[in-house]
């Protein structure tokens, strides 16, 4: 059995749950945020056996999608001024974040 851990960003998270709940995959939703730009994002909790971890990763690829965005970044506290960047810069958001990871033990109640 596998644990897959997927962070995905807010603007892809309704899309990831409803391809998961079409094709019949469970999946827990938690609201994170990122620490890097601040956003919100969703992260899915999904336990499944190990032969079905490609069917759920290729809806999630297919689901999420990566996208360039504008970002101001916020002024730090402290000494860390040197490094700081005053004007807007373009990153890569969106996509998905994932994480396959081994269960050695599940239990339903």
């Amino acid at each position: 059995m596998k644990l897959i851990l997927a962070v995905v960003q807010d603007k892809d998270s309704a899309r990831l749950a409803q391809n998961l709940v079409k094709q019949g995959i469970r999946a827990t939703k938690l609201a994170s945020t990122g620490g890097f730009l601040h956003a919100g994002n969703s992260t899915f909790m999904i336990g499944t056996q190990d032969e079905q971890v490609d069917e759920v990763l290729k809806v999630i690829q297919a689901s999420c999608r990566s996208r360039e965005q504008v970002v101001t970044p916020m002024s730090p506290m402290g000494n860390q001024l040197e490094s700081y960047v005053p004007y807007p810069v373009t990153v890569q958001v969106g996509g998905a974040t994932v994480f396959v990871v081994d269960v050695a033990q599940f239990e339903q109640f």
